[in-house]
């Protein structure tokens, strides 16, 4: 009896030794377990824990948001920087444009582009009782003949314009300061009484109406609208930088 009571308490103390080891084992298995399906959890977006890897995501997003904004700041920046220069340059353009255009209103210009001169200022002929009032043009009928000079239109007509047959069509143009310009053995007439042309403007085509011996447009700058006025149109344009 002694003896298997001793053996009996003797394995006891093992028995307790090993049930506490598993006990203990078991417990560190859920601890970890815990720990793992927590984890798991949180990753998996259980309602309301804030996942690691959301986190991550949404600074990512921000950023690019930042640096795509910067990159749109700057594009749009570049677009209206590039608007004001163009816009720059085109009121450059007009300002050029426009102070080309006072210059051409104030200069003088031939009554027509391609021609030879033929009889001069002050010349004696047999077409005309006095000396030669004007220059004559030598150009083919049908010819452009433009204003010299911006101006009104004071004088037209087949009779010279009121100054005689002998200048057949004509024009007479004022061009303010007591300087008119007139355009005369004319095939044809554009321009009316009253109306007001400006420099190298088209106002009618050449021919040889009235007296006159060949083709060509006979001008005259007057101080006066009338006949009898004339003085050397050559030297007046020459005065005005127009080379004749």
């Amino acid at each position: 009896m002694s003896k298997r009571v001793s053996f009996q308490h003797s394995r006891r103390p093992s028995l307790s030794r090993v049930r506490g080891a598993v006990v203990a084992a078991g417990l560190g298995t859920s601890m970890v377990l815990g720990v793992g399906a927590a984890f798991a959890a949180g990753a998996a977006g259980a309602p309301g824990t804030a996942s690691l890897v959301d986190m991550g995501a949404a600074d990512s997003v921000a950023k690019q948001a930042a640096v795509q904004g910067k990159a749109a700041e700057a594009a749009e920046a570049a677009e209206a920087a590039k608007a004001a220069k163009a816009a720059k340059a085109a009121k450059a353009e007009r300002a050029a444009a426009e102070k080309v255009a006072v210059k051409k209103a104030a200069a003088w210009e031939t009554p027509v582009r391609q021609y030879v001169l033929s009889a001069s200022f002050g010349n004696d002929g047999a077409r005309w009782a006095h000396k030669h009032s004007g220059q004559d043009f030598a150009v083919p009928i049908g010819t452009k003949v433009q204003a010299a000079h911006s101006g009104t239109v004071v004088k037209v007509g087949p009779n010279g314009g009121g100054d005689g047959p002998a200048y057949g069509n004509a024009i007479v143009i004022s061009h303010g300061n007591g300087t008119y310009s007139q355009y005369a053995h004319l095939s044809r007439i554009d321009v009316h009484v009253g109306q007001t042309v400006k420099t190298g403007e088209k106002i009618a085509l050449s021919g040889n109406t009235g007296n006159s011996s060949g083709p060509h447009l006979h001008f005259e700058i007057r101080t006066t609208p009338n006949y009898g006025s004339a003085i050397n149109p050559v030297s007046f344009l020459h005065k005005e930088g127009v080379m004749v």
